[in-house]
């Protein structure tokens, strides 16, 4: 079976608190986006877990990969065959865009499917919560109003179609720890539920990213990327997440010569048509 797992962007990111559990209670809106990981298994006879990868080089141990942490999730409970996976990686790491979530949650939905193993779409939520707490919205894939660590999600009717999307990411990631470093939890003026139902050439006036007041002074790179975005035209820029990576959304495809971006910055280029 060959599966195309996607990234996706936060349209906006508020830190609410932080709980008794050291995590921190946050509001985003995911939403998915055409930029693709590929994805492949099939059975084996050896009756073990063969992971192989391209693209994007790998730096962990096969055990580590959340690809195949979600095999060894689903192998507890059923009684799966042994599969050759192969990963060809697209999706940046540390960029905020949910790669590795995606390829987790696209292979549960597969050994679902080709094994029959009648997982509902709650089932299957479930099992992705165990693997990370994004890893769920891909299981529907559609847009979200996320709550508590990102698990909490409501679909919501949203549609970017007609936008044209300029995503940079600059030739670093940055770590969850350093991304909170700096945060001061606080309820936002503008609660992001009702925001997101304006007009998107408004967002710029309540929708933020509050992780972009700890990254963007320890990596000034990366608010230059946004500068450079909003100077270019977009209606609303703005980081993904946590991550490195920044897009802007433009009502037409703006020209971006050689000497706009740095030439080892990944640039990821769409008209949204969904």
């Amino acid at each position: 079976m060959v599966l195309f797992p996607n990234a996706k962007i936060n349209l906006g990111l508020n830190i609410l608190r932080k709980r008794d559990d050291g995590y921190h209670d946050l509001e985003t809106v995911f939403y998915p986006i055409g930029l693709k990981d590929g994805l492949e298994f099939i059975e084996n006879k050896a009756n073990r877990i063969n992971f192989t990868s391209s693209g994007i080089p790998l730096d962990i141990g096969i055990e580590e990969n959340i690809v195949v942490k979600a095999f060894r999730l689903l192998a507890a409970d059923f009684p799966l065959p042994g599969l050759d996976i192969h990963l060809h990686k697209v999706i940046p790491f540390g960029a905020g865009l949910g790669g590795g979530s995606s390829d987790a949650a696209f292979l549960l939905i597969g050994l679902n499917d080709y094994f029959n193993l009648g997982l509902t779409i709650d089932e299957l939520k479930g099992y992705a919560f165990k693997l990370g707490a994004d890893c769920s919205f891909f299981i529907e894939n559609r847009p979200a109003f996320a709550t508590g660590i990102g698990e909490k999600l409501q679909t919501i009717d949203l549609s970017l179609k007609g936008y044209f999307m300029v995503l940079i990411k600059p030739p670093f990631g940055v770590g969850t720890k350093e991304a909170y470093a700096g945060i001061k939890p606080s309820v936002p003026k503008f609660p992001l539920f009702s925001s997101i139902k304006l007009p998107l050439e408004k967002w710029k006036e309540s929708i933020v990213n509050d992780f972009e007041t700890s990254v963007f002074p320890l990596f000034p790179e990366i608010a230059q990327i946004k500068s450079r975005l909003s100077e270019m035209g977009a209606v609303y820029a703005a980081m993904s997440g946590s991550g490195s990576s920044v897009f802007g959304l433009f009502k037409h495809e703006p020209p971006i010569n050689e000497d706009a971006f740095p030439a080892d910055y990944f640039i990821w280029k769409e008209w949204i048509s969904e």
